[in-house]
């Protein structure tokens, strides 16, 4: 086919840090960057939402030592140029033979196109996964397994624990609850461990990982009798998406109403399958008010100061709690506590935190391989209902 001479354009750099590396092809083809990309990442470093994808990037470009970067004397004189006009400048002005500008930008192509430019998009577009999606709790055949990991042998999940190797040949039944594929059943597997006291579950909304964390805590809080569990907290940071409503009157309880409203709806849902009255004051009609001794919601902020035994504790959105939080929360757990932190951190609302910089991702970072500990990221064919497959079977 012939060697190709590829420029990049900014936006590939930050779809896929390693476009660099995989255009190139070995040694088959040339890679240059213009310099006006270089203040462009120079300029993005400080965005939080992208900033650690511009690390990556930035450090793609260090390590290279065959990508070869415009002079940037000529771009200097184009200041007065938008950002898209100085990179064609700067191609047009250098000696490439029939460059190829790589871009997904459509308006950079169509001006390419004016200039008798050839451009091509970036097709195999990776985006930045955290460590919560690219660690989904298995393993491969030829990877040493992490403590509480999975493998998969011939069709059969392999539970990796710390005290003995099992296969999942078995599907879970708690209150009332039966998964609705695999993966369902192992994640319910790891909260019901006792072995394990820490759970983290990354996915997508839709895939029940809410439901089945309430189930479970109901199972162990209410049902079980082996152990000591005495009451079910649930945790989560306040982010509102949208318009902000402004503060709302009443108690703790009525404050939280508006962003738990699901969390209610879920467990009463669990009540009708099967009752479960000792965690509500009431039960007429649509009052159902949890029972603050054996059922409490808090905001993060309530757990400052409080010492937390004997009680099954789901961190519900943890993505949009900081490193720091998520320390302060955990470090408040004493004896007799199941750990169960929730997640997608594909989905941060926190202004402050990113895909990578969230409590979420900071727990797989840092707990992956402990014996306390476990993870997987839950997913399936079916979520919650039709409408949610088709959204996330096309990436909406």
């Amino acid at each position: 086919m012939g060697q190709k001479n590829f420029i990049l354009d900014t936006n590939v750099l930050i779809e896929n840090p390693k476009c660099i590396t995989a255009l190139r092809n070995g040694e088959e083809n040339n890679v240059y960057l213009p310099y006006t990309v270089i203040t462009e990442l120079d300029k993005l470093k400080r965005d939080p939402r992208i900033g650690h994808i511009v690390a990556q990037a930035v450090h793609s470009i260090l390590k290279d030592d065959k990508l070869t970067i415009l002079p940037p004397a000529f771009a200097e004189k184009l200041r007065d140029l938008n950002p898209d006009d100085r990179i064609l400048k700067e191609i047009m002005n250098a000696d490439i033979e029939a460059p190829i500008l790589v871009t997904n930008d459509r308006i950079l192509q169509i001006k390419a196109g004016i200039y008798s430019l050839k451009s091509e998009e970036y097709k195999d577009s990776d985006p930045f996964r955290s460590d919560s999606q690219m660690y989904t709790g298995f393993v491969d055949d030829e990877q040493e397994p992490y403590v509480n990991s999975f493998r998969w042998e011939k069709g059969t999940a392999i539970f990796y624990g710390d005290k003995e190797n099992k296969p999942i040949s078995y599907t879970h039944e708690v209150w009332g609850v039966k998964p609705r594929n695999i993966y369902q059943n192992l994640a319910l597997e790891l909260m019901l461990n006792q072995d394990i006291n820490i759970v983290s579950i990354q996915s997508e909304a839709g895939y029940g990982k809410t439901f089945l964390a309430l189930a479970s805590a109901l199972y162990l809080a209410l049902e079980k009798k082996d152990n000591s569990y005495e009451k079910v907290y649930l945790v989560k940071p306040i982010w509102e998406i949208g318009p902000k409503m402004g503060f709302l009157p009443g108690t703790v309880e009525e404050k939280m109403q508006p962003y738990v409203r699901y969390v209610r709806d879920l467990t009463v849902k669990l009540h009708e399958q099967r009752p479960a009255n000792r965690i509500f004051m009431e039960t007429d009609s649509d009052k159902f008010r949890f029972n603050q001794k054996k059922f409490e919601i808090l905001p993060i902020a309530y757990i400052r100061g409080m010492n937390l035994e004997n009680c099954i504790v789901i961190i519900d959105e943890m993505q949009n709690m900081s490193r720091s939080e998520v320390r302060s929360l955990l470090t408040r757990m004493g004896e007799g506590v199941k750990c169960i932190c929730l997640g997608d951190t594909r989905q941060v609302d926190n202004p402050y935190l990113n895909e990578s910089n969230n409590g979420l991702n900071w727990v797989v970072k840092k707990l992956r391989n402990n014996k306390e500990y476990a993870h997987m990221v839950l997913k399936g064919e079916r979520s919650r209902g039709p409408i949610t497959d088709v959204v996330l079977k096309t990436g909406l």
